[in-house]
């Protein structure tokens, strides 16, 4: 297997559009990388650029320690598992696995060796002699892997091969990729918009959104350190309730949102990292665990350390609920996990409290994390 770095490669179509700035990524070898964000965000492009598939406007690629700008997709010993399944719908499971190493001119004992020994790990020794369309969605997809196996690549990529699954096969491929990883301890690059897949299978995270890197990290790091308001919204499901405010001393320290419905007080800890900042308006971020509810007959504003809110969606997902509500006064809608004992109804007027030690701020300018 091999490293991969990235120097300052840039991605620019000829109609002028930026699909890439300015990126530099080292990956180590036999590391799990996954690159995430939004459509559009420069992932896939990326990928492709690695592959060979696209043309490097800036910068350098160097697969293992060579520079491979200026070098074939065929000769840069990686393989690509797309989200199409691509397989020869007239060739069999072995002869799909088998055809780029007889494109290569293997030995037909090596070829049998290795697709052999692809089928074992990937368990699809009993379906060597089907056809593609003799095979569920998850069988296919593991015969692509397969395919990729074989090779014995330094270096595997994949551009969102569970996208075209159902969630039960997506969740089952994805601990399946997981297994393969850390049996094969293969370098791998993984191209998805879905958080969740990104946040159970990476050594590491690459978050970009508009073609710039917001943040690379450890998924944890990122779920409980964001960088910046995009990588605390994106990562996380439900996605984090953002607040905007400002911060002030008032019987204590505390946040209070621009409109006085929300106001929380902050313990001793937050107050020493932002203390310098009373009267400067900020975002605050809670995710939704981090939000208690209560019920309440009373009106009008919270008393201060919370805010009232009134229930408006309530939505059971077996061992949490996730609720829905919006602020009495303000209207904006916002969301809480809780258990499901803990399920309100819908029209129920309830008490909003945080843990403000779970608290994230926000610059309400540049968005980076306080």
């Amino acid at each position: 297997m091999a490293s991969v770095r990235l120097e300052n490669v840039q991605k620019v179509y000829d109609n002028g559009v930026v699909a890439v700035h300015t990126l530099s990524l080292e990956i180590a070898d036999k590391e799990f990388v996954v690159l995430v964000g939004p459509s559009g965000c420069g992932k896939t492009t990326t990928l492709r650029m690695i592959a060979g598939l696209e043309e490097v406007s800036a910068g350098s690629i160097w697969i293992d320690g060579q520079r491979v700008n200026d070098i074939a997709p065929k000769d840069r010993d990686i393989a690509m598992v797309f989200q199409n399944y691509a397989l020869y719908p007239h060739m069999s499971v072995y002869e799909n696995m088998a055809f780029g190493l007889k494109l290569r001119k293997y030995p037909k004992k090596e070829i049998d060796e290795r697709v052999r020994e692809a089928a074992a790990i990937l368990g699809m020794e009993a379906y060597l002699d089907r056809k593609p369309k003799a095979l569920s969605g998850g069988q296919r997809q593991r015969v692509a892997v397969g395919r990729a196996i074989v090779r014995k690549p330094k270096v595997f990529l994949f551009d969102e091969p569970l996208s075209n699954l159902d969630a039960k096969l997506r969740v089952q491929m994805r601990t399946e990729i997981s297994k393969l990883h850390q049996r094969l301890g293969a370098t791998m690059i993984y191209v998805t918009h879905d958080q969740t897949e990104a946040m159970t299978m990476a050594d590491r995270i690459v978050l970009m959104k508009d073609g710039h890197v917001q943040q690379i990290d450890s998924p944890l790091d990122i779920y409980n350190k964001p960088a910046n308001k995009f990588a605390a919204g994106f990562i996380g499901s439900p996605a984090m309730n953002f607040f905007e405010g400002s911060l002030l001393r008032k019987q204590g320290f505390s946040f209070v949102e621009s409109d006085g419905t929300l106001c929380l007080k902050l313990d001793k800890g937050v107050t020493k990292r932002l203390g310098g900042r009373n009267g400067q308006k900020v975002v605050l971020g809670l995710r939704p665990e981090h939000i208690e509810m209560t019920a309440s007959k009373k009106s009008g504003r919270a008393r201060n350390g919370g805010a009232m809110g009134i229930v408006e969606v309530v939505e059971p997902m077996g061992n949490e609920v996730y609720v829905y509500f919006k602020t009495a006064d303000g209207g904006k809608q916002y969301v809480a996990r809780l258990h499901p004992d803990q399920a309100p109804k819908v029209g129920n007027r309830v008490h909003l409290s945080a843990d403000a030690t779970k608290a994230h701020f926000f610059d309400i300018a540049t968005e980076l994390s306080l």
